[in-house]
């Protein structure tokens, strides 16, 4: 009995997760689909398509995908992600992107949200009204830790940048924790285990 009452809610949740995100998707024309679990640990932030997008394919659905999700395992941080492009289609204005990206994380509701290149990272600084989010230093904005590396799509044909967007990567290990009696970002429970 309890467990069929907590997969009835865990229904409701993603039913609910996935309405606001179709509202959020409304704010662009042709958006990129969106990709992963509605009760992520980790969002990851595309600014513009790639090829795979292009192509037809979801969000994150070519190497960069495959490349976060190899990143984030040997990172140690586990649990579901959720993959979004900030800018689909046409740049609009840094207030209605910010805004979309915005309802979007709001939505699905991570511990961490990781911008994958200098135009996620400029749409996260907006969603969150922030002035600034250096890349590779993680900070703590509404309870969810920011963290932005500077072209992960593109550090997969250049070495140098590929080392350079590990090391920011790596800046997960020093997100700023809350206090023991709370969940840490990276330890957040994932999926039904959240009911």
């Amino acid at each position: 009995m309890v467990r069929a009452l907590g997969d009835d809610i865990a229904a409701v949740c993603a039913a609910k997760a996935r309405a606001e995100l179709a509202a959020a998707d409304k704010r662009v024309d042709a958006p990129i689909r969106w990709s992963g679990s509605v009760f992520p640990t980790v969002v990851l932030v595309k600014g513009e398509p790639g090829p795979a997008e292009l192509a037809g394919g979801s969000a994150l659905s070519g190497a960069d995908g495959e490349a976060a999700t190899k990143a984030l395992e040997a990172l140690g941080v586990a649990g579901p992600t959720w993959s979004t492009v900030s800018r689909p289609r046409t740049p609009g204005d840094a207030t209605s992107v910010g805004l979309r990206l915005r309802e979007q994380i709001c939505a699905v509701d991570p511990a961490v949200v990781i911008a994958l290149d200098s135009t996620a990272r400029d749409d996260v600084v907006a969603a969150f009204g922030l002035s600034v989010l250096p890349f590779g230093e993680p900070i703590a904005v509404l309870g969810v830790v920011l963290l932005a590396v500077d072209g992960l799509e593109q550090s997969l044909t250049d070495e140098a940048r590929k080392r350079t967007v590990w090391k920011q990567l790596q800046g997960l290990t020093r997100a700023p924790i809350r206090p023991e009696n709370e969940q840490g970002a990276l330890r957040r429970p994932a999926g039904a285990s959240l009911f």
